[in-house]
């Protein structure tokens, strides 16, 4: 039996018998980890009120290499991010957030990917427990997530050639191949070729937003046509990945309205 002792985020938690509680935990050495607490709903002193979405903690782990869940043998409170329990649009983007890397986030891994993943959800949180969120913030922590768990999106360069897409594309604007993951260049797109039409601007600020400090993220500017054309970019690459539609979507959706599509011309070869 290996015990762990690590930091971990709460992705999900949910009651189990009559007393215990199965959780899904992020931690920065095995990514998502599925653990049993046993006990967890009468036991004050193991689990003292820690086994709450978002909640930060400090927990021992003990995993069984030939089981299949883990055993949480305490847990110990760093941080709550208070602010996504009392405001709701925080809440329902925080919620949204966690299904998300609980249904992306590997069960182990390199210990970089990992760290990264457990990283980038500590920072969004974060972000979110300063920054009230709108569509601009949901967007960029959505692609920062995507880029988290190793499904970037190309930005720069043509998928198929490797060139950069630059000043020679036609009118500023590029097509987007969802299920190739990047632009296609007007010299490596076919006829009648399903292309989401970008202007090159929304694909930089996109990339630029990859590179930023969290605490950078209020400074980026993206609104209007591009915000909208991010954001249908970003829904779209998601959904292709994911395969579902995620239960907290809904509930955001209603804190978040959507942007209507952004009427470009489509950018594939005539």
């Amino acid at each position: 039996m290996a015990a762990i002792d690590t930091e971990a985020l709460i992705l999900r938690s949910v009651d189990f018998g009559e007393s215990d509680r199965i959780v899904h935990l992020l931690v920065p050495e095995a990514g998502r980890l599925v653990a049993i607490a046993k006990g967890a709903r009468r036991s004050f002193k193991r689990f003292p009120g820690t086994l709450d979405l978002f909640n930060h903690l400090r927990v021992q782990v003990e995993r069984r290499r030939l089981a299949s869940m883990a055993r949480l043998e305490h847990a110990e409170l760093i941080s709550t991010f208070h602010a996504l329990r009392t405001d709701p649009t925080r809440f329902a983007l925080g919620c949204y957030l966690l299904e998300l890397l609980d249904r992306l986030a590997p069960e182990g891994g390199a210990r970089a990917d990992t760290q990264r993943i457990f990283g980038f959800a500590l920072a969004a949180l974060g972000t979110l427990d300063e920054e009230r969120p709108d569509l601009r913030l949901r967007t960029l922590l959505e692609i920062r997530g995507l880029d988290a768990v190793g499904l970037r999106p190309e930005l720069r360069c043509c998928v198929r050639c490797g060139e950069w897409v630059g000043a020679g594309s036609r009118g500023g604007r590029i097509g987007f191949h969802i299920a190739d993951g990047g632009p296609v260049c007007e010299g490596c797109a076919q006829t009648g070729e399903d292309l989401l039409p970008m202007h090159l601007g929304t694909l930089r600020t996109l990339d630029t937003s990859l590179e930023l400090a969290p605490d950078r993220l209020a400074r980026l500017a993206l609104g209007g046509e591009a915000l909208a054309e991010a954001r249908h970019l970003v829904g779209r690459f998601l959904h292709f990945h994911v395969g579902i539609d995620l239960r907290s979507a809904r509930f955001l959706e209603r804190r978040l309205p959507g942007l209507p599509v952004a009427r470009s011309e489509v950018s594939s070869a005539d």
